[in-house]
């Protein structure tokens, strides 16, 4: 079933690499498109299924990390031994940043508080979700519904998991287009669901369908002090929009609070939670992915300085964020080596959209 699933996709997907040796750097797209699909074990011996799916015409990759007595047969994962899709695990589903370095390190891959790992590639030749650059992500609506009818259609073909038990996550441009999109128009297919909006995020962009849904989920917006000077107005202004659904949906200041918290105290710039570098960042909040919103007592273990580890301050009073400096969205060269910047289309391919190395380098291609 699934080699038509994987042969399309390679096929569209491999369009975008050049055609003249080292005349023109690979997009994104080619250069993930070299590294393997399979089976292979995730950090804590949970199994890893990385294949394709086309999903309403687009080439979906996509990593699904859970114990292999939770996948069905058709699925090829040895151990797989579920016979039915409805399972009693949950799902942490992930859309990466600018570029994709987050489908490549898969951080939510662990199982958490009885949550399986999911993460999906944005199906474009720069791997931006959305498509678009910086807050205008022109093709926000299809991608998120992509992601919708992957999780309802063809998840349930592949492992046995509890669609009422599935939550997000959103990294960088990852959350544009999860806070812009998904949220407001296909939350009500997830009921007391979760979303953790990292390094990103911005007012609804589309109508919210169903107002109540927003309001009953739970969102955690995070960020650190020098922030993407673009998104240090987007972020704010997201908390603001989420926050009055709420209050409109007849929340009080409790009760929202409850829901929907926010933080930028770390150190660092984009996405560098722990005070260090992006990718190690982003593990780190996946790490607590559960402790932030899912229950726990909201403490990131390794998180950046000055904070203190506790991240879940309620959004209202807390909605005009501070920051300190922070980096613009212009390619900088310094020493040869490419600079922080917020990624653009046909640019040369750089982790999630703001890091120092090129992508290449981070993937191994």
């Amino acid at each position: 079933m699934y080699g038509k699933f994987v042969f399309a996709a390679l096929v569209a997907l491999a369009a975008s690499a050049p055609q003249r040796g080292r005349a023109k750097a690979q997009t994104a797209a080619a250069q993930v498109a070299k590294i393997p699909q399979g089976v292979s074990k995730a950090t804590d011996g949970s199994m890893i299924l990385d294949s394709t799916a086309m999903v309403n015409g687009l080439p979906i990759r996509f990593k699904i990390a859970a114990p292999a007595e939770q996948f069905m047969a058709a699925s090829g994962v040895p151990g797989a031994a579920a016979t039915s899709p409805n399972g009693t695990m949950g799902a942490n589903v992930l859309l990466h940043g600018d570029g994709g370095d987050s489908f490549v390190k898969f951080p939510n891959q662990a199982v958490q508080n009885n949550t399986m790992g999911v993460v999906l590639l944005a199906p474009n030749d720069n791997l931006f979700w959305g498509g678009g650059n910086g807050l205008d992500r022109t093709d926000g609506v299809a991608h998120s519904q992509a992601v919708n009818d992957f999780i309802q259609t063809m998840m349930p073909q592949m492992v046995a998991f509890d669609k009422n038990a599935v939550v997000f996550t959103g990294v960088s441009g990852g959350s544009l287009t999860m806070a812009g999109f998904f949220i407001p128009a296909q939350m009500q297919n997830y009921p007391n669901s979760a979303v953790e909006l990292n390094c990103g995020g911005m007012p609804p962009q589309v109508d919210v369908v169903d107002a109540a849904s927003v309001a009953n989920t739970r969102i955690h917006f995070q960020s650190t002090q020098s922030e993407l000077k673009l998104l240090q107005g987007s972020i704010p202004q997201a908390v603001t929009a989420y926050e009055q659904i709420a209050a409109q949906q007849g929340m009080t200041a409790d009760q929202i609070n409850a829901m929907q918290t926010v933080d930028n105290t770390p150190t660092g710039g984009h996405c560098e939670f722990d005070g260090k570098d992006f990718s190690t960042g982003v593990q780190t909040m996946l790490s607590s992915y559960a402790n932030v919103v899912q229950g726990g007592d909201g403490t990131v273990q390794g998180i950046g300085a000055p904070s203190t580890g506790k991240v879940t301050t309620g959004v209202v009073g807390n909605e005009k964020l501070k920051f300190v400096g922070g980096q613009k969205r212009e390619l900088e060269f310094e020493s040869g080596v490419v600079g922080k910047r917020w990624a653009e289309p046909q640019d040369v391919v750089e982790e999630e959209g703001d890091l120092a190395m090129l992508a290449c380098d981070r993937i191994s291609c």
